[in-house]
């Protein structure tokens, strides 16, 4: 009889799990482009009901419901389907500045107290090299600034952080160390701000929105995708190019230092990093060169052009081929494999190289996607995302 209950057990634990499953790998926000379908895969007692759907300048919006035997509510599921939508592809070297939403740590190191002690108050706090600090005690952190002011009128007392690690907001607490020269440290390295260069995939005309970089932007101390609260985007002058080779990865250097604000940025994220554009002029775009975004469907293996500039002059289209797609991937951003073959491409640069990132492709006529990554190994191969995934990504309210 034990044993008859036991595997019961097993059997109704099992069934649990894959209905926990199923509802929490459902994503809370689906978005779409028109002609695009997204079925959900019914389980046995599991019903989907749409309850509303509204339609907007240029998208409709569905609410949908998954609920067991029709009255337990499982989870609010929105969908959003885009209509169809025109970019202009742009492949031109642009600036940017993020500001992190409070202080990203990036390392510790042990502090020289007053009395000639090294020390590491962090050491028994759980605070992580990643973790952003949002508050202490009650006051808001938005840069290095208010946490040097808040840690030094703190004078030894114990303090509680509110910190950001991995989508999940944690506190923790810790006691800062009196140095010899009677201020307050954390034995924190923190930093509030990054820049870089990189190439603008496109412009979209409707709500003056970009796309830059088809990848996010990561801490190079941590590796963990910087958690913005607002950035700037600049105009780039190119200062050198060096030439990849086998194992020797090339790189397009820029400098920002004493260039304009032509743009807001408000997302940083794994598929790239958006804004809205203030100053068209600034970056000569081209609005009858606009085109539509290629459903993932239509992109076709064979040729191909990127759109990129290597001068601080005009972009230029150059050919490629795509040798693999991988429809299926809606989760990184290496939805295809891709080979330069434009000669003069080559000759000039190696194949893909550090700041062609975002470069976009274009296949008969359409705008299909923005290169990614480069092969180390060979620098004539890369990876590139899909369009219709920065679209997405673009549209997603989360």
């Amino acid at each position: 009889m034990k044993k008859v209950k036991f595997i019961l057990t097993i059997i109704f634990l099992s069934i649990v799990y894959v209905y926990v499953s199923y509802i929490t790998l459902i994503p809370k926000n689906i978005v779409l482009i028109n002609g695009e379908e997204y079925s959900i895969k019914k389980l046995p007692g599991i019903e989907i009901i749409e309850t509303t759907k509204t339609s907007n300048n240029n998208s409709d919006i569905s609410n949908i419901e998954i609920r067991m035997l029709g009255k337990v509510l499982l989870k609010n599921i929105t969908v959003t389907t885009l209509d169809n939508i025109d970019v202009v592809p742009v492949g031109k070297i642009i600036g940017l500045k993020l500001y992190t939403n409070g202080v990203l740590v990036v390392g510790m190191s042990e502090i020289e107290d007053k009395n000639n002690i090294l020390n590491k108050p962090y050491e028994n706090s759980d605070i992580k090299a990643g973790d952003t600090i949002l508050k202490i005690d009650n006051n808001e952190i938005e840069n290095i600034d208010s946490l040097k002011e808040v840690v030094n009128k703190s004078n030894g007392k114990n303090l509680n952080l509110t910190i950001l690690r991995n989508g999940t907001v944690v506190t923790t607490s810790i006691v800062p160390i009196e140095t010899d020269s009677a201020e307050y440290k954390l034995g924190l390295w923190v930093k509030d701000a990054a820049t870089g260069v990189g190439t603008m995939t496109f412009y979209e005309p409707t709500n003056n929105y970009f796309a830059i970089l088809g990848h996010g932007i990561t801490d190079n101390d941590t590796d963990n995708l910087i958690n913005i609260d607002y950035g700037d985007l600049v105009t780039s002058k190119i200062i050198s190019l060096k030439k990849g080779a086998m194992g020797i990865p090339g790189e397009i250097k820029g400098t920002i230092v004493g260039q304009p604000t032509i743009g807001n940025i408000f997302k940083n994220s794994q598929f790239g990093v958006f804004g809205k554009l203030k100053n068209l002029t600034s970056l000569n775009i081209d609005i009858s060169k606009k085109m539509q975004v290629a459903l993932r469907d239509e992109i076709e293996l064979g040729k191909a052009s990127i759109i990129c500039s290597l001068d601080n002059n005009t972009s230029k289209e150059y050919d490629i081929e795509i040798e693999k797609i991988y429809k299926d991937n809606n989760y990184n951003n290496k939805s295809m494999l891709i080979r330069v073959t434009d000669n003069e491409l080559i000759n000039q640069t190696g194949g893909i190289i550090r700041g062609l990132s975002g470069a976009p492709i274009v296949q008969n006529g359409k705008f299909i996607g923005a290169v990614t990554n480069v092969l180390i190994s060979n620098p004539e191969i890369g990876y590139a995302i899909f369009g219709d995934l920065m679209i997405k990504e673009l549209n997603r309210i989360d």
